[in-house]
């Protein structure tokens, strides 16, 4: 009982705005749903476009890497094909260690190495709205490991941020960048290299490839001229919820994809991930 209190007084005071009280479940459905885009690998697509009516039962794509190949797993409660056999503590251990109930590491494209810096309330949320959504029957190839699994650590990001943390904007905006793993590619430099967080913190340059031709992870550090240290708050807002470059030009893939879930993000969430990426030092 006391537990299940503490966790609805966080979702309170970590709701979206910090204005809106929240469940557990609603808390969770907007760190999955909104902050953490995991329908972006998790959920099928038609014509290009998530299909909601399968949401989380398995992503589109196939991450081919030096590592592994892999799709995004089918998080639904299925019993079968999904996660509907594993216990709360195999959920967490995922979430965190990124380890199988089996004891098989995950594929680092999954970013546990970014949750480590989540509120146990905020996992105990994400873990009580799995649990609540609808179970889909819809098999995922199995994972292809090819060495082992190594996840980079975020530094910063090791341990749960606390309460007082949280209310100060940039550190939120930090809290929020890790949930949704932003460095996953705007410091990683090549298909070829994990992130590194040391040397290319927020360079970018990663190329993707795809129908919509080539396109390149920006750089979000403060530098003037090569990052977004001449751009407004206007212009990164209008980036990230419109999908809009400050010369009026659509991102491309993956990142306009990423646009759909930053437009549902809570206004303050929203302005304290834009105070965080104005601290990202200058790097070339």
């Amino acid at each position: 009982m006391r537990r299940r209190l503490f966790i609805g007084l966080a979702a309170v005071v970590a709701a979206a705005g910090g204005a809106v009280a929240q469940s557990p479940v609603e808390r969770g459905g907007y760190l999955v749903n909104s902050v953490g885009a995991c329908g972006n690998c998790h959920t099928p697509r038609q014509q290009g476009v998530p299909d909601l009516s399968k949401r989380l039962s398995g992503g589109f794509q196939t991450f081919d890497e030096p590592w592994f190949t892999v799709k995004g797993a089918n998080i639904t409660p299925d019993k079968e094909t999904g996660i509907g056999n594993w216990s709360d503590a195999d959920l967490r251990k995922a979430l965190l260690e990124g380890v199988r109930p089996n004891g098989v590491q995950l594929a680092p494209v999954m970013p546990y190495g970014f949750y480590k810096i989540m509120a146990p309330a905020d996992i105990d949320a994400i873990i009580a709205y799995l649990r609540s959504v609808p179970a889909i029957r819809n098999e995922v190839p199995a994972p292809q490991y090819k060495a082992q699994q190594v996840a980079a650590s975020l530094p910063g990001a090791d341990k749960p941020m606390s309460e007082a943390d949280l209310k100060d904007p940039v550190k939120r905006g930090f809290y929020l960048s890790s949930i949704a793993h932003c460095m996953a590619c705007h410091s990683r430099v090549s298909e070829a290299a994990p992130p590194d967080f040391k040397n290319a913190y927020g360079k970018g340059g990663r190329e993707f490839r795809g129908p919509f031709g080539t396109s390149v992870a920006a750089n979000i550090s403060a530098h003037p001229k090569a990052g977004l240290g001449g751009w407004s708050d206007a212009e990164l807002r209008r980036a990230l919820t419109e999908g809009v470059s400050r010369d009026g030009r659509k991102l491309k893939p993956p990142m306009i994809d990423y646009v759909a879930y930053y437009k549902t993000w809570g206004p303050e969430d929203m302005d304290a991930l834009i105070a965080w990426i104005r601290t990202i030092p200058p790097i070339e």
